[in-house]
């Protein structure tokens, strides 16, 4: 590590970083989630290690099933996926006591600090964790590549020191070691580094009617890295300082760039898939180094065998949330659903794959007339990373709640060794709601690409070099070479040589939008333009014994030489085409899905009861905030029966219940235990039944919804409201339905 990016084996190295915990998903289908996570474009699996999910009883550990650390660190090291161990022993994650089991507030010590009788209940724990991950570690070349310490702590740096020792001690051993940084936390210097995150929303809020301040700053570039709202609800006193001139002696990495955002019961926000993107893409843009998401991929809350195990008011905390639901609005959700988030977020780490080391050692420009506050919703946002001979140019027009108006002619002039590069040739609009990337100098093959209107996505290792862009914005497609290193571009493009530039324009992006460059020395490489919506659906890996690029509106995962769909719709396309391909489709050969199964299951709903009276609001005297019903409110539930037939089940795949409804509150209880719950804020509620397939089939399923109170002391997103409360209140279960997921398996010998 530099002041300004990560190395690994003597190279440049930008790690894409998902959170993924372990022991709340079950260890059963972590193999296939795991597939899903690195088919997404992430190399680095975080995860935290909960003590009291590993040790509810003291002295008593378990390290079995899902809480198999171990089996789950090895299944990452089999994928080629890198791992961070969240160690703590605080690690947050709206866990119950942050993680500690309850017999440790028992204890007559001060936790989180080096008060000794503390020390010695976490020497047993690090013990422990070392166990687990013996020879999966640094010295023996294991996966293991960072360890955090701790998490949130802003005012303790020398125990994090101390946690440190007694974590190498035990044998946790990595290259990298980190500490969360935001708060203005005091960090012991060149002792771990400072990682940082934000988020488009913030549950821990209060139910404010508008965007949390602090969230806007994350749609403006700029070299600003703290975002100190996060875990401020649970901090006691303010930062002594705001500055950031310590931190230049550290690169700009992230560990909870927010893949979405849970709900509190008091704040329920809807994050869509452009807020996480855009707000990525700005951290990209104003100097990220590693890109850390959280969370990645969704989960469910453990219930322990003494106690529920989430954050609540119960426990002391300022927000009450689900017992069991931790879907996160994420990527991959509680149960492996793909959401839009995934594929706007591939789009970059597909980028990344290939350009991320070069970028990790670009440096941050920001351009006159910036934005100068948070308050300015009327100047482009945009910004530079160079070395000063390449780089790549910035733009975002897109924020959550207020819009950003559209830009007319609109170009941009970026001084790079020596020479202004005007781009585009022509004005152009930037529309509301877009962001993207443009290159800057950058090679294709042997020759200079100086200027680009298309979002760089990777270079394909073919015979010849494929450079793989997507139409942004709507933006006309402009290609212009420095004319001293290109001989000829072959394709379907209007092609003129002027004053020292080619420039190839009248491109219409897609499958067929491939040319190819000769240089001057020789040499050729292609390009490959493909329009906005046929980017969102490619992947990429080594498949079939090539490096080859996948479409499908359908998600797929590239595992062992063969491709996994996950649903079923129209044809996939792949490129190269391989040999035994019949059919194309411009450059892409064709591989035809299975005709969709026309039979759905159909699952019965019956009414058992009605809802009681509304709950009257009730509101947590420490926090201020509405607080969630209890167990014993839901005697007051509407109850429904939902019976799921057998014919549900075709063999190991995903069948999702979706339950359209309004309320406040559900839960799904299956013989008497609850399974699912779900602040109600807009979405479908869905609940993977695959891990219940046994005892849902002999039980049956019971949901118990309450209604919402109007005036009810909770935000919702102004788009998901309900327009009426009848009688001052509202619940209504609209429909259920059964999606089952299917999966096609396809193989060269398929072809």
């Amino acid at each position: 590590m530099n002041s300004r990016y990560l190395s690994r084996a003597g190279k440049p190295w930008f790690p894409i970083m998902g959170e993924f915990h372990y022991a709340r998903y079950p260890a059963a289908e972590w193999r296939e989630e795991l597939l899903k996570v690195r088919a997404g474009g992430v190399t680095v699996v975080a995860t935290y290690v909960f003590w009291n999910l590993h040790e509810e009883n003291r002295g008593s550990f378990d390290w079995s099933g899902d809480r198999d650390l171990r089996r789950f660190v090895t299944t990452c090291a089999e994928l080629g996926l890198d791992v961070v161990i969240r160690i703590g022993p605080w690690g947050h994650g709206e866990s119950r006591n942050g993680g500690f089991p309850d017999w440790v507030l028992d204890v007559d010590c001060t936790p989180r600090t080096d008060d000794l009788r503390y020390i010695e209940l976490v020497r047993p724990l690090f013990k422990q964790i070392g166990a687990q991950l013996a020879g999966l570690t640094r010295r023996h070349e294991g996966p293991i590549v960072a360890v955090q310490v701790e998490n949130e702590l802003y005012d303790q740096p020398e125990h994090l020191v101390t946690l440190k020792g007694i974590a190498k001690a035990a044998g946790i051993d990595a290259a990298l070691w980190t500490a969360t940084g935001w708060g203005h936390a005091q960090l012991p210097p060149d002792e771990v580094i400072p990682l940082f995150g934000g988020y488009p929303e913030a549950a821990w809020d209060t139910a404010h009617d508008g965007w949390p301040q602090q969230s806007r700053a994350h749609y403006f570039f700029g070299p600003g890295r703290d975002d100190d709202s996060i875990g401020a609800d649970l901090r006691t006193t303010a930062a002594a300082t705001s500055a950031e001139g310590h931190l230049a002696r550290y690169p700009f990495a992230t560990c909870e760039l927010g893949g979405g955002m849970y709900t509190s019961y008091h704040r329920r926000p809807v994050v869509a898939a452009r807020d996480i993107a855009a707000l990525a893409l700005v951290k990209l843009g104003s100097g990220s180094v590693w890109q850390g998401y959280y969370m990645y991929h969704g989960a469910s809350q453990k219930i322990g065998a003494l106690s529920t195990l989430q954050e609540s008011h119960a426990t002391g905390y300022p927000n009450d949330c689900p017992v069991i639901n931790y879907d996160f609005q994420a990527p991959l959700g509680e149960y492996g659903q793909f959401r839009d988030s995934y594929h706007h977020l591939r789009l970059q780490h597909l980028w990344l794959a290939s350009d991320g080391p070069e970028l990790a050692t670009m440096t941050l420009a920001m351009p006159a007339g910036a934005p100068e506050d948070t308050t300015d919703r009327r100047t482009l946002r945009w910004c530079v990373r160079s070395d000063g001979r390449s780089g790549f140019l910035f733009v975002n027009n897109h924020q959550p709640v207020e819009t950003l108006p559209a830009h007319h002619d609109v170009q941009f002039a970026v001084a790079l060794d020596g020479r202004e590069l005007v781009v585009p040739s022509e004005p152009v609009t930037v529309p509301s709601g877009a962001y993207f990337v443009w290159p800057l100098a950058r090679p294709i093959g042997g020759s200079l690409l100086l200027t680009a209107t298309a979002q760089p996505m990777g270079v394909l290792d073919a015979d010849e070099p494929v450079h793989v862009f997507s139409q942004t914005a709507d933006i006309p497609v402009e290609l212009v070479f420095d004319a001293a290193t290109v001989t000829e571009v072959e394709g379907s493009a209007a092609v003129e040589r002027t004053a020292g530039l080619l420039v190839a324009t009248d491109l219409t992006p897609g499958c067929g939008c491939l040319l190819r460059v000769r240089d001057t020395s020789g040499g050729c490489a292609a390009v490959l333009v493909l329009d906005a919506a046929s980017a969102l659906t490619a992947a990429r890996g080594r498949l079939w014994g090539a490096d080859r690029l996948v479409l499908s509106g359908q998600p797929t995962v590239i595992e062992d030489d063969r491709l996994v769909v996950y649903g079923q719709g129209p044809d996939v396309r792949i490129f190269p085409v391989p040999n035994s391909a019949t059919r194309t489709d411009g450059v892409f050969g064709l591989v035809p899905l299975p005709a969709p199964v026309a039979h759905v299951p159909e699952v019965k709903v019956e009414a058992v009861r009605p809802a009681g009276p509304v709950r009257p609001p009730v509101v947590d005297f420490a926090s201020g905030r509405a607080s969630a019903p209890t167990a014993a409110d839901f005697d007051q539930a509407a109850v429904y029966r939902v019976t799921i037939p057998e014919d549900a089940f075709t063999g190991e795949e995903e069948v999702l219940l979706r339950l359209d409804w309004v309320g406040d509150v559900g839960r799904a209880y299956i013989g008497g235990q609850l399974v699912a719950d779900q602040f109600w804020y807009g979405p479908v509620w869905e609940i993977g039944l695959r891990r219940f397939h046994q005892e849902v089939l002999q039980h049956g399923l019971e949901l118990r919804l309450l209604p919402l109170r109007e005036g009810a002391p909770v935000f919702i997103s102004p788009q998901a409201r309900p327009a009426t409360y009848p009688d001052g209140s509202i619940l209504e279960l609209r429909s259920a339905t059964l999606i089952p997921i299917r999966r096609t398996m396809i193989t060269a010998d398929e072809w």
